[in-house]
């Protein structure tokens, strides 16, 4: 088994709900899931990118363009399932569960992840975004609120904070799913059990906060969706 301190695992579903298929797309010449792995090695912050995925067809195109790839059971029920696969044969301090249909990712979103990694007491960490006007009403943009420690209270699909009196908040931040784990809160996620939020809002996250895991949010440089590209 290899030692390194810092793992990138992207998982890669073939067949997922809201596009099968998605992350062999060709973009630009490329598979959806290349995109994202040149993203994750150019920031130079991992000793080791891989993609988890359960399709021999995406591992295959993975390992024809050189990107190492590892089969993990198509019973894995989320992302941070996959991630944990890796784990038990791939050593690492930290591991960071990259999305395998974000294109537009690049380098420059894992230094203030990461960057959180460095402070001894943040066992997860995730980025989150100024939310755009369109995105605060939108349930497939989720939500986060923060405490002054920068340590998330809740992820919502919901408009939170709610603007009683419309004073025309303007602090809504938007959660990016990319996440950064110690290998012991990964294992810790592994043995919880679905919990009543998570299953409400169908939001993996809200399973570590139920079970009392703290989680840091780190300021994204930018949304890694431009505008007008949804």
């Amino acid at each position: 088994m290899s030692n390194f301190r810092i793992v990138g695992v992207i998982p890669a579903r073939l067949h997922s709900t809201r596009l099968s298929r998605k992350v062999l797309r060709t973009i630009a010449g490329r598979p959806m899931v290349e995109w994202v792995w040149r993203a994750a090695t150019a920031s130079g912050m991992m000793d080791f990118v891989v993609v988890a995925t359960d399709s021999d067809e995406v591992a295959w195109a993975c390992r024809e363009r050189g990107i190492p790839a590892a089969l993990t059971p198509s019973t894995c029920a989320s992302g941070s399932d996959r991630v944990r696969e890796v784990a038990r044969v791939v050593d690492a301090e930290i591991f960071v569960n990259i999305q395998g249909d974000e294109p537009l990712l690049t380098a420059e979103f894992f230094p203030p992840l990461l960057g959180l990694m460095d402070r001894p007491e943040v066992e997860v960490a995730t980025l989150a975004v100024r939310c755009a006007e369109e995105d605060v009403a939108n349930p497939n943009a989720v939500k986060v609120v923060t405490d002054l420690k920068g340590r998330a209270l809740y992820f919502s699909r919901s408009t939170i904070p709610f603007d009683r009196d419309q004073t025309g908040f303007a602090g809504y931040r938007k959660h990016l799913g990319i996440y950064a784990y110690r290998k012991a809160a990964l294992e810790r996620f592994a043995t919880l059990q679905p919990t009543p939020l998570e299953q409400a809002e169908r939001l993996e996250q809200l399973r570590l906060l139920e079970n009392g895991t703290a989680i840091y949010v780190a300021e994204a440089p930018r949304d890694r969706i431009e505008r007008g590209a949804e």
